[in-house]
């Protein structure tokens, strides 16, 4: 078993584009919270008019009204449509996994905040998939001596801007790294979408919990569970691990690498952080999320206390967010930092230098762990300054930490002590480099 076991490296995706203000409406989009800070986009109620058609308007028939609709204020003082233009995908990462016999390979983003493993298919329309051309891999079950259609199962994720992708389902052979996971329920796209079919890679697998995964009448198991349930990982280490690397520490000791471990722990990073073991805390899997207790912050040493607040670590998520009292202190102790109502969310100076930027810290449990102030800069924001990291959650009622908080940190997701574990990274220099507005390297 132990030959199986290795880093499973991720590459960074060739046609990300980083934009600010697109990933926070991403987060919108996929939290489906309502904001708290001024800005082009919010979410309310939409009325749908049925009835004869005036020269202007509907008139006469019923209206209904849908709740908590992504909008986004246009001219005039009115609501219009999210359109895909407006957001993106987060999957700065995606990891190569093998479908099928023989094998078709695909580039997933691996993301913590979702259950579901989803792929491009020969069952959506040709209208969409030509679009692809080379740039996609599309699974044809056909092709494949290994699957199996499993009859009267359905999938389907919806979020807050009414955007959805759906199809049917199957169990095929699935290859992550090393390890082979047999009869590994996939589910097939048969529609998705504009906002789906912008995303840049092929498709998702969902590491969160399997309690909120979409398939029907019956949920299917997550990856790691088959694994788990197969044997294909220790009995004693029911767990994956992610390091993320980042652009910035390509001339760093890690070369700014990325790579999951499933099955163990890599003791060469814990090595490397002067650490023998993980720091473990709790995990409350309730909502399916991988969260835990985060009830301190702190910038520059003073502690924000945050009695009774949550935090979930979200691969699948580039920035941070987080309360506004807290986001607000950190941007105090930037210099030149101010909000941005048209790009809904706090911008800073490029010039800024790492001695001016603060020390910002999250609790995991009992144990405060130091975000890079290098990923306190997200992307360029123009004008010489660039998009935060860090910004407010709106009225959600925990944090959800992404990359900018998990570069910092060697994440260890214990499933089968059901708890989260961190490991304290250090990078030896601070690359303050403006963030380019693509990610190939």
């Amino acid at each position: 078993m132990a030959s199986k076991l290795t880093r499973v490296k991720l590459v960074h995706n060739p046609h990300y584009k980083r934009s600010g203000p697109k990933s926070y409406v991403y987060l919108l989009r996929k939290y489906a919270f309502k904001p708290t800070k001024e800005g082009p986009y919010f979410v309310g109620n939409k009325i749908h008019q049925k009835g004869k058609h005036g020269i202007r308007k509907l008139i006469g028939g019923r209206a209904k009204v849908q709740q908590n609709v992504l909008q986004k204020k246009v001219a005039g003082g009115q609501s219009g449509e999210v359109t895909a233009e407006d957001q993106q995908n987060d999957s700065e990462y995606l990891c190569p996994v093998t479908i099928g016999t023989p094998g078709q390979t695909f580039n997933l983003d691996f993301d913590t905040g979702s259950a579901d493993l989803w792929i491009w298919s020969t069952e959506l329309p040709s209208s969409i998939t030509s679009k692809a051309g080379s740039s996609r891999t599309i699974f044809d079950p056909t092709k494949s001596s290994t699957y199996k259609a499993t009859s009267g199962s359905t999938w389907k994720i919806s979020y807050g801007d009414n955007s959805s992708a759906s199809g049917d389902v199957g169990t095929d052979v699935v290859t992550i790294g090393g390890l082979t996971i047999q009869n590994q329920t996939i589910e097939l796209a048969k529609q998705l979408s504009a906002e789906f079919e912008q995303d840049t890679g092929d498709g998702l697998l969902g590491l969160a919990w399997g309690s909120i995964n979409t398939v029907t009448p019956t949920p299917a198991q997550t990856p790691v569970e088959s694994m788990i349930a197969q044997s294909d990982i220790p009995k004693n280490e029911e767990l994956f691990t992610a390091y993320l690397g980042s652009w910035r520490d390509a001339s760093d000791p890690d070369k700014g690498e990325s790579f999951y471990t499933f099955g163990y722990i890599d003791q060469d990073v814990l090595s490397a952080a002067n650490v023998t073991e993980p720091y473990y805390t709790p995990v409350d899997n309730s909502q399916g999320f991988w969260m835990f207790d985060s009830a301190s912050a702190s910038v520059n040493g003073q502690t924000i206390e945050r009695s009774g607040n949550t935090a979930i670590a979200d691969t699948g998520t580039t920035l941070a967010l987080v309360d506004d009292n807290t986001v607000e202190a950190i941007y105090k102790a930037i210099p030149g930092s101010s909000y941005d109502n048209t790009q809904q969310g706090y911008i800073f100076p490029s010039s800024v230098t790492a001695d001016q930027l603060p020390v910002v810290t999250f609790a995991v449990g009992g144990q405060q762990f130091t975000v890079q102030k290098e990923d306190l800069a997200f992307a360029d924001a123009g004008n010489g300054n660039v998009y935060g990291g860090i910004q407010s959650r709106g009225d959600m009622t925990f944090d959800i930490l992404g990359d900018t908080f998990l570069k910092s940190i060697y994440a260890i997701f214990d499933q089968g002590n059901t708890r989260f574990g961190a490991v304290q990274r250090t990078e030896p220099t601070q690359n303050l480099a403006t963030p380019p507005a693509t990610s190939g390297s």
